[in-house]
């Protein structure tokens, strides 16, 4: 805080080179070759004035981009949270836990039933970022409809000061984007179950067909 644990070091070529002790106002030699260097460099007024700027213009420095950085820097924004949920296939339903425009990007979401952390059959999103520096992320889990009010999407943020607890929404229905991740690949099987369904009469239609004109090539000789 008040500089005297200022300090400057040189390396070169991935090793040590030199290091200046600003209460001695000597510098440290690691090798021959930087004794050289050494002797050019503890001249009177260059120590000194190595010194000067350890104690006060580095350190003035620091401060003045931490004053100008410390609302980004220490800024906290609290979570939003909202979970929903989608009937999924054998009778079960998905619950999504939708977590966004929070800072800093630290975060911990999880899902609890009955108090008790889930991690089977849970899927995490990645965190990722919002254009206006906050961040979001999503966590799902597929469940049996019954339980569902034994299920919270438990968060914990720096930017509020108890964690939340969220439960899902009576009303809310899944979010288009996450229903369409799950509908692309079911598309994408149903095409190609078609295709190979399909094929096979293509094939035996144009057997019937080459058939048909060997018949008439027959007729004709």
């Amino acid at each position: 805080e008040d500089g005297r644990r200022g300090f400057r070091q040189y390396g070169y070529d991935g090793r040590d080179f030199l290091a200046f002790d600003k209460e001695t106002l000597t510098w440290t030699a690691a090798d021959g070759p930087a004794q050289i260097t050494k002797r050019k460099w503890e001249v009177e007024t260059v120590v000194q004035r190595l010194k000067f700027y350890l104690e006060k213009e580095c350190v003035d420095e620091l401060r003045k981009h931490l004053r100008y950085g410390r609302e980004s820097l220490q800024r906290k924004a609290p979570p939003e949270v909202k979970v929903t949920r989608k009937d999924s296939q054998e009778g079960l339903e998905t619950l999504l836990c939708q977590v966004h425009g929070f800072y800093p990007k630290e975060i911990d979401v999880t899902w609890r039933k009955d108090g008790e952390v889930r991690q089977e059959d849970t899927f995490r999103g990645v965190v990722c970022p919002n254009p206006d520096g906050t961040y979001y992320t999503w966590l799902s889990i597929e469940i049996d409809p019954k339980d569902r009010s034994r299920y919270l999407c438990h968060v914990e943020h720096d930017g509020v000061p108890d964690p939340l607890d969220v439960a899902v929404e009576d009303s809310a229905s899944m979010p288009v984007w996450f229903i369409a991740v799950g509908v692309v690949p079911v598309l994408a099987v149903a095409g190609v179950m078609f295709y190979v369904k399909k094929r096979p009469e293509k094939a035996a239609y144009r057997a019937a067909s080459m058939s048909d004109q060997g018949s008439d090539s027959s007729a004709k000789a």
